[in-house]
């Protein structure tokens, strides 16, 4: 029995694709084919449906997920108790992370864990969706909810605050905006509703349901952007205003709002010397970070 076959056959189960899990494991899409076509003659058994949408696992493959997480599990204690006393942090570790916050806080972590562990590969993944670690999408996660289930270990990080922010010249060339129903009379910028993947980013209803975004986008530096080129008003977390004197808070006693971030590791993880390592820097980084006081917008209107 061959563990690395099995490691195999996982990537594929959990992308249902042969190049995202040739990606993953560093091989080209051909050897995860072979690979998969070698486990399958050696079990007597079909373990997916092959088609142009991708690879679907067959009742067996079904059953047999079950039995790799656990080979998956063993080896991952393996290495932890085996590997634990090593004082050289090597190997890869996978960060999924909102791209504001890993953008603004996170890459200054990764810079510092890199420096400090020059043999370990860091791989910070930004993007505007939730990470599922039961299917290794990332080995750590950084979310602005706590998850409600999996075998998942998880920890607040910070409180975090945002504020609705304009430039100055865009604030200069309209009427002064003194109420929430002033925000009518002026372009909104936002994210696009359908794509908000969690209910903690849907900031504009709790504004006003009245109010409507002129433009909208998933991306949250594409909605700063469009703020910094005079392209209306937006909410946006401080400590990436922070960063714009240009940018003025408007209404800040009428609009603010007080989120989280919250570090998730999938359990049989949690306990690899190069996971704890890295999670312990990011925690600590983004709760300094985090917690200082933010410069560079100085003007408060409303």
């Amino acid at each position: 029995m061959n563990w690395d076959d099995y490691r195999f056959f996982l990537a594929v189960a959990r992308s249902g694709r042969l190049s995202t899990a040739g990606r993953q494991l560093g091989v080209d899409h051909a050897t995860v084919g072979r690979r998969i076509k070698a486990l399958e003659q050696t079990l007597g058994a079909n373990l997916f449906h092959r088609s142009p949408q991708g690879y679907q696992l067959t009742d067996a493959g079904q059953r047999l997920t079950d039995i790799a997480e656990d080979m998956e599990t063993a080896a991952i204690g393996a290495s932890a108790e085996i590997g634990g006393g090593d004082k050289v942090i090597s190997g890869t570790v996978r960060v999924g992370a909102p791209e504001g916050v890993a953008a603004y806080v996170l890459a200054e972590a990764a810079t510092e864990i890199c420096r400090a562990h020059p043999q370990l590969e860091l791989q910070v993944v930004a993007l505007p969706r939730t990470f599922s670690l039961s299917k290794r999408e990332a080995d750590i996660a950084i979310a602005v909810s706590a998850p409600s289930s999996g075998r998942l270990k998880f920890r607040k990080i910070s409180d975090y605050t945002l504020h609705l922010y304009a430039t100055r010249t865009y604030l200069a060339r309209h009427q002064p905006i003194k109420t929430i129903e002033d925000l009518k009379k002026v372009r909104g910028i936002g994210y696009v509703p359908e794509f908000i993947y969690d209910k903690e980013l849907d900031y504009i209803p709790l504004i006003s349901p009245a109010i409507k975004p002129h433009l909208t986008s998933t991306s949250v530096h594409v909605q700063l952007a469009a703020t910094l080129a005079d392209g209306g008003l937006c909410v946006l977390h401080d400590f990436m205003a922070a960063q714009y004197p240009q940018l003025v808070k408007v209404l800040p006693g009428d609009v603010s709002f007080t989120r989280a971030f919250w570090f998730i590791v999938h359990e049989d993880y949690a306990r690899l010397e190069r996971i704890r390592v890295v999670s312990d820097a990011i925690v600590d980084h983004m709760r300094r970070r985090l917690a200082a006081p933010g410069e560079g917008v100085r003007e408060e209107l409303g």
